[in-house]
């Protein structure tokens, strides 16, 4: 077996297990009940309109395509994950609005350059392992003069620091691999688009989730739904001590995100033209 056969083979491991976590549990009604705001504000953000081509990037059940094709678009939703399309096809059906469902991975885009008038993505392509191979791909497929747009968490934020908390009981990440929140850093970003984009904007924002009355709540909700975390917790569920650690360190966690009644997650949206 060659050098290159290798790297193939590994990288088509990994994208096999990644699509496998985002099956697991239930992300569509992470998307629906938990994070839904965030895909009508990218939509906005980059000013979808009718007539546009649209390309939503890991886009799972379609918490920012549906928008955008309810504006008039034409819209793809691309995912590694077709599994999940399912749910955004009824969700589609419901709305009433036509779009189409394609799987893609984001580092290796199904599609033509300058392809797009608009190529967005929330909270999706940051999971990607390679950033700068997915955004070169956004890059390659959005027309000069189009818009990308992204949503994604932040580091310091929530999300980043669950990330960051369930690490060290997690599958190490494979040689190569970045973390997904440095996606939500604006210096990030910035180096992996360089000088192919103009007129980037990027902005800290927060999004309130009142859904969980406890810190525990949302622990068991993520443990049931989440893809990332039910795959941590598959691998360390026969020591009753590891889970009883990090069931503990993310309650503790998320008690710190608290104000008042409500959670406050960190996001970074991000706007930029293509050269």
């Amino acid at each position: 077996m060659t050098e290159t056969t290798e790297v193939v083979d590994a990288d088509r491991a990994l994208k096999a297990a990644l699509r496998t976590m985002w099956g697991l549990g239930n992300y569509p009604a992470v998307a629906a009940e938990v994070v839904q705001e965030l895909g009508p504000t990218l939509v906005r953000a980059c000013g979808v309109e009718a007539g546009q081509r649209v390309l939503d990037v890991a886009a799972g059940s379609g918490n920012a395509a549906l928008p955008a094709a309810a504006a008039g678009a034409t819209v793809i939703a691309s995912d590694l994950t077709p599994e999940l399309f399912a749910r955004g096809r009824e969700l589609a059906a419901a709305q009433q609005v036509d779009l189409e469902w394609i799987q893609g991975d984001a580092e290796a885009l199904p599609f033509a350059d300058n392809e797009f008038d608009i190529v967005m993505s929330c909270v999706g392509v940051m999971f990607a392992p390679h950033h700068q191979q997915s955004a070169d791909e956004l890059v390659r497929v959005c027309r000069d003069g189009g818009t990308i747009g992204l949503i994604n968490w932040t580091p310091d934020g929530f999300i980043g620091k669950m990330f960051s908390a369930m690490k060290p009981y997690a599958a190490p990440p494979p040689p190569g691999a970045q973390p997904p929140p440095l996606w939500g850093d604006e210096a990030h970003v910035r180096g992996l688009f360089g000088d192919r984009v103009r007129e980037m904007t990027a902005e800290v924002r927060t999004l309130t989730v009142d859904m969980f009355a406890r810190p525990e709540d949302f622990v068991h909700y993520f443990k049931k739904n989440y893809g990332p975390t039910i795959a941590v917790y598959r691998r360390i569920a026969d020591d009753h001590a590891a889970v009883r650690a990090l069931d503990s360190s993310l309650i503790e966690l998320a008690g710190e995100f608290y104000e008042g009644k409500a959670m406050q997650w960190q996001y970074l949206i991000v706007v930029a033209i293509a050269r």
